[in-house]
């Protein structure tokens, strides 16, 4: 499950206790991500507030695409199955995910779309490669600068996220095997399901 020792669900007090009730009563079942906070659920709680501030602001598919993105250039399974799972249950279908995951020319994307991903991408290989010009191309597809913070922000705050599950070593849960087949293969880039 991890790299490190997790505190067992039986043996949780206190704010570890709170976060393991949390996780459980919000996805029916103890996620290892939370398993892997475990010693600091202070984190856990710390990361919730920064990731609702962010999410509540932008509209939630693009959220969920900026976090594909992200997670993509990370080659995160867990934030890769997550995410994609989100999208194709509230807005697209197992195909259409696998072509935007694959980054086809078929991929259900606008400009828009399309553009704020490359740029979560670029954000994400390397922040200080990002141009005046980057930023302009977004404004171009209609995005605001409060919009624009809102995308750093949020392919920034997955680095974060999912550089911290995979240096623990943290899989993804047994939960996504109950995908389509070809939409977990397509999903999991980096570490396999538990």
């Amino acid at each position: 499950m991890t790299f490190i020792s997790v505190i067992p669900e039986s043996e949780a007090e206190g704010a570890t206790k709170e976060l393991y009730d949390g996780a459980k009563a919000r996805f029916g079942f103890l996620p290892n991500m939370a398993k892997a906070f475990s010693h600091r659920p202070e984190v856990w709680k710390a990361w919730g507030v920064l990731l609702g501030s962010i999410s509540s602001q932008m509209d939630p598919r693009r959220y969920e695409l900026v976090t594909l993105a992200a997670a993509r250039e990370l080659r995160s399974s867990y934030c890769m199955l997550a995410h994609g799972s989100i999208l194709v249950r509230d807005f697209f279908k197992a195909d259409e995910m696998e072509a935007i995951v694959n980054n086809t020319a078929n991929a259900k994307l606008d400009d828009g779309d399309r553009a704020v991903m490359q740029f979560a991408e670029k954000v994400v290989r390397d922040a200080s490669s990002v141009t005046e010009s980057d930023i302009e191309n977004l404004r171009t597809v209609g995005l605001t600068d409060q919009e624009i913070f809102d995308v750093v922000c949020a392919a920034a705050g997955r680095c974060f996220f999912s550089k911290t599950l995979d240096a623990l070593g943290a899989h993804p849960d047994d939960t996504y095997n109950k995908l389509d087949e070809g939409l977990k293969k397509t999903l999991t880039v980096g570490r396999p399901i538990e």
